[in-house]
């Protein structure tokens, strides 16, 4: 067992609110006022858009209602009467941001009715555990009571980066729609910060600057939620500083090495015990603050024949009482099983020196 470091404190960063996630485990790396109820402008639309993945095909065909086209501020230059698919308009949901698209993918999933479909988003809301969201709007303009945090809505985009269409949308920087409509990203990391790949930025005068970053750098995926940053280059600084200290959490390390022996295990009949091989390596992502525990479970003894690879045992890595990994034990070589009159001559010089006994 290994002792665990001395690290520095999270970065101090500016914003209502910040948490700092494994993006595999949803373990909480660091957090200031996580759960704190602020608004979260067009981050919203990552609720918008698992009502519509969940409830449509991506190549259902949408008519733009004239509300939709009418809602301004960030947009698509969507028309009353336009027909785009559904996948075109979560695209300019999520690279542009796009509110008419936001709001037309709540028309077609609410069958027009807008009061409906937040209904739907709260009742969702609700079924996900996210205690501190309340929506108010499909697109995340400000409203009163549409609020959320930095908890809630970190929660939901790991969630919603399980569908692979999304994933695959929020990692581009820009795209083309119906009508030659390019669409342009407003997550500046995605060409700033290696590794990023998604998901949501949000920005109205009420909510300040808001993201939800994801980054992956080899085997380890974070994500840094931050709410109320004052303006975009300090948002997309403090992202950057978050990520990067949540990346040094974790070190690979070699837990386990292919071929080194761990154990042995007795076969009997007077042969010599066989010894027992790690069958692969295992170099898992250990959180540099805690130390790591190593069990190696196998038999005591093994019943002839032996074959060479045979698994009799394991290698655990455990970190916090939870398992990191496991890796068979093998045996190292093969050990036959001896004929009749090779089990009688044993049994006959074993016999032969347990006599020889009485009489020393």
């Amino acid at each position: 067992m290994l002792a665990a470091p001395v690290l520095a404190a999270p970065p101090q960063v500016t914003g209502r609110a910040f948490v700092v996630e494994n993006g595999a485990t949803g373990e909480v790396l660091a957090a200031r006022n996580a759960n704190a109820r602020v608004p979260i402008a067009s981050i919203t639309k990552l609720m918008t858009v698992l009502l519509t993945v969940e409830r449509t095909k991506p190549s259902d065909v949408v008519t733009v209602s004239r509300a939709a086209a009418e809602v301004g501020e960030s947009s698509a230059n969507l028309q009353a009467g336009d027909r785009l698919t559904v996948r075109e308009l979560l695209e300019a949901a999520l690279i542009q941001s796009a509110n008419d698209a936001a709001d037309a993918l709540a028309d077609y999933v609410g069958k027009g009715d807008e009061a409906h479909f937040v209904a739907l988003m709260n009742r969702r809301a609700r079924q996900l555990g996210l205690r501190d969201t309340h929506y108010a709007r499909p697109d995340g303009l400000d409203a009163p009571g549409h609020v959320s945090s930095a908890h809630d809505v970190t929660l939901l985009a790991r969630m919603l980066m399980h569908r692979p269409l999304i994933r695959q949308i929020v990692r581009q920087r820009a795209a083309t729609i119906s009508g030659g409509r390019a669409l342009h990203t407003w997550n500046d990391l995605l060409s700033t910060y290696a590794g990023t790949f998604g998901v949501k930025t949000g920005h109205t005068s009420k909510a300040g600057w808001n993201e939800v970053a994801a980054a992956r750098r080899g085997p380890v995926t974070v994500y840094a939620t931050l709410l109320g940053s004052p303006d975009r280059y300090e948002r997309n600084a403090d992202l950057t500083k978050l990520l990067d200290w949540g990346f040094a959490r974790y070190r690979t390390a070699t837990a386990v090495a292919k071929g080194r022996i761990y154990a042995q295990v007795a076969v009997g009949y007077g042969r010599r015990p066989v010894k027992l091989v790690a069958a692969r390596s295992l170099a898992p992502a250990l959180r540099v603050d805690f130390p790591v525990v190593r069990r190696v479970v196998a038999m005591d003894a093994a019943g002839l024949p032996v074959s060479r690879g045979q698994a009799l045992g394991q290698v655990r890595i455990y970190q916090r009482g939870k398992l990191v990994g496991a890796v068979p034990l093998v045996a190292s070589r093969a050990v036959a099983r001896p004929g009749v009159a090779g089990r009688v001559g044993w049994y006959a010089t074993r016999t032969l020196h347990h006599m020889a006994g009485w009489f020393s």
